[in-house]
């Protein structure tokens, strides 16, 4: 194992991502086609409860763990280190047991919340069924969660990448094989097939896990650093077992914010929007679907655009450590610029580029809907932000801002909370689809939080917000030429495509057309160098 710097271990990490996200973006193709469109709500509303639960299991502590790895391992407490990792799956394995049980005999009471007293669509029973099912990985996802941060903490970014495509490749096995047999080979019906799909995040979480445990073994030596002959240090001494789940459980809390607050939002449409889109006139198989694009179909596709943020903190929370615990401001500040322009220089294209090509890109993958379009082309953008969300948490984290990141999160809520409901009427009497109001909510709600946690960076690192707008300047208005060329090309030829392989032509030559334009105007003014390093520049070319 290698440790990897700050761009190559935001590239590994990165790219693991993707691939992952990618395999499940590609999964949902042939799963759509089992189930079909009404079934999928079903599966989104296991895994929005999973995603929940798993946030309190974790409770923040893989990432805090990296940090706290990241900093003992700077300051050479070899010994704190690893009781700090032994103590952390320790109490991530108690809590995982807890929470289980919860999930697990708490299932008909979640399934109530989620239907109330709608009829005509997935029935209680088969919520309650795959919300247990499910509730299984709670007992392996977070022990495997800690160990990938105790390895990022290292910089070792390469097995945590692996581990997450084993995983995901295991769990896809399960879901298609699984889902196949039950519909269309013993006719057990959807909600069984569904059953045994969501059951592949415990198989897939196992498999992952065993490949990491046995890679630490393999390479205890690089891992452990120190020698026997030396001694534990006297300031090392002082540190106690209770001293360390303190600071684990203290930087695990804007984590902890950080995890809920995604499946809250989640959470607030899946419990309001079929409530709110009946009351307005639609039936109830219509909201259904409109959820199963905002939770399952359409998260898919933004998960390729999140990818980017969640890489890029994974690399960020220890490198941001390690230079704050050396004190090192001057490097602090060129990694917070460098990660928010690395940020916005490739998520942005991706996300307009998305948006444009909504009804070509939702047809190849999920075949013609009647919603899906209408709702992905405006979702899109919450990936957008919520990149920029993962990014300044992650970052205000680094710097130890713990307070300021909770109070941020929490008011992001709030305005999502407050927005919701008078959003999606108002945009229904506006003569808008009234979910894009949902959509609106939730950008307003992670605006907040972001614009909160920069005041606080810029305040601590002092950012020179006037340098950024103008490195920031140097890619935008590529992408507004890239975005005016691709509106005229639709004009020649529409963005519109009923079959999956005229779909795909056409999202190929689009991409093609908007990354040529992008990128050429990106290199030839310079600003691809100053984000990504003369480095990062020379690898591409060779």
């Amino acid at each position: 194992m290698k440790k990897s710097s700050f761009i190559n271990g935001a590239l590994i990490a990165t790219v693991g991502i993707v691939v992952t996200k990618f395999l499940g973006i590609l999964y949902v193709i042939p799963f759509y086609a089992i189930i079909g469109e009404s079934s999928i709500a079903l599966y989104g509303y296991a895994y929005t409860i999973y995603n929940l639960f798993l946030s309190l299991s974790t409770v923040g502590i893989p990432p805090a763990m990296s940090k706290l790895i990241s900093e003992y391992n700077t300051l050479k407490y070899y010994d704190t280190k690893q009781r700090a990792y032994k103590l952390g799956k320790t109490l991530l394995i108690v809590l995982g047991v807890v929470l289980f049980i919860i999930m697990f005999f708490g299932a008909p009471f979640i399934a109530n919340q989620v239907m109330g007293d709608n009829t005509g669509g997935n029935s209680k029973e088969s919520i309650t069924l795959v919300i247990r099912i499910i509730s299984s990985a709670i007992l392996v996802v977070p022990y495997l969660s800690v160990t990938k941060g105790y390895l990022q903490g290292h910089k070792f970014m390469t097995p945590s990448s692996v581990s997450q495509v084993i995983e995901q490749v295991v769990r896809i096995a399960v879901i298609l094989i699984g889902s196949y047999l039950c519909v269309r080979v013993f006719n057990l019906g959807v909600t069984n097939a569904i059953g045994v799909a969501v059951f592949g995040a415990t198989l897939g979480a196992l498999v992952a896990l065993t490949y990491l445990l046995v890679k630490i073994k393999k390479n205890k030596s690089d891992i452990t650093v120190k020698t026997k002959d030396e001694k534990i240090k006297e300031e090392e001494k002082k540190i106690t077992n209770k001293t360390i789940i303190k600071k684990l459980l203290i930087y695990s809390v804007p984590f902890i914010s950080f995890g809920l607050a995604l499946s809250v939002y989640d959470y607030i449409d899946m419990t309001t929007i079929i409530g709110a889109l009946t009351d307005l006139g639609f039936k109830t198989t219509d909201a259904e679907s409109v959820l199963g694009v905002i939770n399952t179909t359409g998260n898919k596709l933004n998960s390729v655009v999140l990818a980017i943020s969640t890489g890029l903190m994974t690399s960020l929370v220890p490198n941001i450590t390690a230079s704050f615990v050396k004190k090192d401001y001057k490097d602090v500040k060129r990694k917070v610029n460098q990660s928010f322009l690395m940020l916005l220089y490739v998520t942005m294209p991706m996300t307009i580029g998305l948006s444009i090509l909504a009804q070509p890109v939702f047809n190849a993958f999920y075949g013609a809907s009647t919603w899906g379009p209408r709702v992905f082309c405006f979702t899109i953008f919450i990936a957008l932000f919520r990149c920029m969300f993962t990014t300044s948490v992650s970052i205000a984290q680094s710097l130890n801002k713990f307070k300021n990141v909770f109070l941020s999160i929490i008011g992001g809520i709030v305005v999502k909370l407050m927005l919701q409901i008078p959003l999606m009427h108002l945009f229904n009497a506006l003569g808008l689809y009234p979910f894009w109001g949902s959509t609106l909510a939730t950008l307003f709600g992670l605006s907040t939080s972001v614009i909160t946690n920069l005041v606080v960076i810029k305040k601590t690192v002092g950012l020179d917000l006037k340098e950024y707008f103008k490195k920031m300047f140097k890619f935008v208005y590529p992408l507004i030429v890239m975005i005016i060329s691709l509106l005229l090309m639709n004009m020649v030829i529409p963005a519109y495509a009923l079959t999956r392989t005229k779909s795909i032509l056409i999202i190929t030559l689009y991409a093609f057309v908007g990354a040529l334009i992008y990128f050429t105007l990106t290199f030839k003014n310079g600003i691809f160098k100053e984000i990504f390093g003369d480095k990062f520049l020379k690898k591409i070319k060779r």
